[in-house]
């Protein structure tokens, strides 16, 4: 079964930093676009950052010169580096990717991990 995993996610200071990982899990996978979204409490899913397959970027205004996508096409894994943490950045953050396998694409989500930034 195919599915995305994210990981990395935890407690820590505002100021700090947070490394999550998306792993795509499956044989004969490949990840083409992929971004990073965000849930906080009582609000909407919010796009915080996408790479494409060959490696664009691009950040929404709030977390510009803050975090880094980034990829790993040989692991099937995106990245996303998060530095000088901010309360407001507490959230659920999730992985969305276009997965591909036989000729087939397909949109996927992770399960979502918990960064929570304390002030």
């Amino acid at each position: 079964q195919v599915q995305l995993v994210e990981s990395g996610g935890g407690l820590v200071q505002a100021g700090g930093s947070l490394r999550l990982t998306c792993a795509a899990s499956g044989s004969d996978l490949s990840i083409n676009y992929a971004a990073w979204y965000r849930q906080a409490p009582g609000k909407q899913r919010d796009l915080v950052a996408t790479i494409t397959s060959g490696g664009t970027t691009n950040y929404v205004d709030s977390v510009k010169g803050r975090f880094t996508i980034s990829r790993d096409n040989a692991k099937n894994m995106v990245y996303l580096q998060m530095n000088n943490l901010k309360p407001e950045d507490t959230a659920v953050y999730y992985c969305n990717a276009d997965l591909q396998r036989y000729g087939s694409s397909w949109r996927s989500w992770g399960q979502g991990t918990q960064v929570t930034v304390s002030s």
